[in-house]
């Protein structure tokens, strides 16, 4: 189970050190770049709850395996992939892979232990794979990168998958089947209707607001997406239960976590090309440049359940979101003269604070008040919010830095070289995104400020209550 939520949680950071290496290799534009990250977090994010259904119903040992297959050789061909269009087939099919699969992983866990000590022991490891496993997909995907190739960040994952599979019917047991409907309609509508909003934000960047298709595909965005709730409202079995934005302080949780994962998606992306491409770093230099923020965030959220009783619920988001804020207004500021020491470490050391003060409460308030039937929906769904928010987070940052970036390279700086130029450009661009986001992380601020009404804090739970909370809001 560890091996196959290692490799789910690798593949959200591993590629995005290998972007600039992609680009040129398959010779995508700088905003068709974001396809490689949003192929995946889409279908993953909008099939996730759906992937949820399917292993309750038709047993979760054999979606784990049909899962991790279509992961594993998806990301084989997508290691093999010779054009930009069999690439990001590929990332999407492992999306699929991972909606079906990641689901699974912590009901087989929690269904393999006894409560009690032995599954306090299991989900402790299960966080620690959680939360570690990004940072290791940042240096990971930089050494693979420099010392491989980029397709080694997608083969990677073939061994420990044809691994996966065949000991999994050794060590895991079968769940029982449960009754149920499968909600088709509810998950094709609404994982096409954010596709088509994002393809629409992504070609509006590189073509222009007034191109056909961008206009076409906001048109369709928005009918699917309508059809969608038409469908949730109607349908006896909901892939995504309505009620659950009934309370307004839950519905301004999610508006807050929505715009905050917006920026950051947009930050990690945004910041490993400023780092590579303008500061000439390294794959395997800026993997390992992330790892202050990465720390920092790991020890904060640890101590974040300790400190929210005595600061509680409410205080403590806005006391995360400040460095969180200013972190991106910092980094809004960079240009193609901006040192690693003065102007990036200092910001992702206040990222790291910020979300890692944040992320608990903001959880808890997602999850308050929720009924014992809703509880797994109320955590699905904000699994499906960190996803598909960051894919419309990152569309609409590259819009605003396909346009920064057009405009720096039609009004040149005089006395720039060609190539001291482009990096000015791009620098100025990502600038701008980091501004957005910035903008994006007053927005949750405000929410909280004005929605979220909790009235006290939590009490600090028991250990293996705290775990399986954080293991289900992760």
């Amino acid at each position: 189970m560890l091996g196959a939520q290692l490799m789910i949680i690798l593949d959200m950071t591993v590629v995005n050190i290998a972007l600039p290496h992609i680009q040129s290799s398959l010779h995508f534009s700088s905003t068709s770049l974001s396809w490689v990250a949003n192929g995946y977090t889409l279908t993953s994010g909008g099939l996730l709850l759906l992937g949820g259904r399917a292993g309750d119903i038709l047993g979760r040992r054999r979606m784990f395996v049909i899962g991790i297959t279509i992961f594993t050789l998806a990301s084989l061909t997508g290691g093999l992939a010779n054009s930009a269009g069999m690439l990001l087939a590929s990332r999407a099919v492992q999306g699929v892979g991972g909606a079906l699969a990641a689901p699974a992983v912590l009901a087989l866990i929690v269904s393999s232990f006894p409560e009690g000590k032995e599954r306090t022991k299991a989900l402790g490891i299960y966080m620690g794979v959680i939360t570690g496993g990004s940072s290791l997909g940042l240096v990971l995907g930089g050494v693979i990168t420099e010392w491989l190739s980029w397709r080694w960040v997608l083969f990677i994952n073939v061994p420990i998958g044809v691994a996966v599979v065949a000991i999994t019917p050794l060590f895991v047991s079968e769940t029982p089947r449960q009754p149920g409907r499968f909600d088709l309609t509810g998950a094709v509508t609404s994982t096409a209707g954010v596709s088509a909003l994002v393809y629409g934000f992504i070609r509006a960047a590189s073509n222009g607001w007034g191109d056909r298709l961008a206009i076409g595909a906001f048109v369709l965005a928005v009918a699917l997406l309508a059809l969608f709730i038409v469908t949730e409202t109607r349908a006896r079995q909901p892939i995504t239960p309505l009620r659950l934005f009934a309370d307004v302080s839950r519905s301004g949780s999610f508006a807050a976590r929505l715009f905050l994962i917006a920026g950051m998606f947009g930050m990690f992306y945004f910041l490993t090309q400023f780092l590579q491409r303008v500061m000439g770093f390294s794959p395997l230099r800026a993997g390992i440049a992330f790892l202050p923020m990465t720390v920092a965030l790991f020890a904060v959220s640890r101590a974040a359940p300790k400190i929210m009783p005595r600061l509680g619920v409410k205080p403590m988001m806005i006391v995360g979101m400040l460095p969180t804020i200013a972190a991106m207004a910092w980094l809004s500021q960079v240009s193609a003269a901006t040192g690693y020491w003065a102007g990036v470490f200092g910001p992702m050391m206040l990222l790291g604070l910020g979300m890692g003060l944040v992320f608990v409460p903001l959880t808890t308030a997602s999850l308050a008040g929720v009924p014992p039937k809703d509880s797994g929906a109320a955590s699905a769904m904000l699994n499906m919010l960190q996803l598909v928010g960051g894919s419309l987070g990152l569309a609409i940052l590259v819009v605003v830095f396909g346009t920064a970036y057009t405009n720096a390279i039609r009004h040149p700086v005089a006395g720039l070289t060609p190539i001291a130029q482009g990096q000015h450009a791009l620098a100025h661009g990502i600038g701008s995104a980091f501004l957005l986001a910035a903008i994006l992380d007053i927005a949750s601020l405000l929410v909280i400020l004005f929605l979220i009404r909790v009235k006290k804090a939590a009490p600090a739970p028991e250990p293996a209550q705290e775990a399986e909370h954080e293991a289900m809001a992760s």
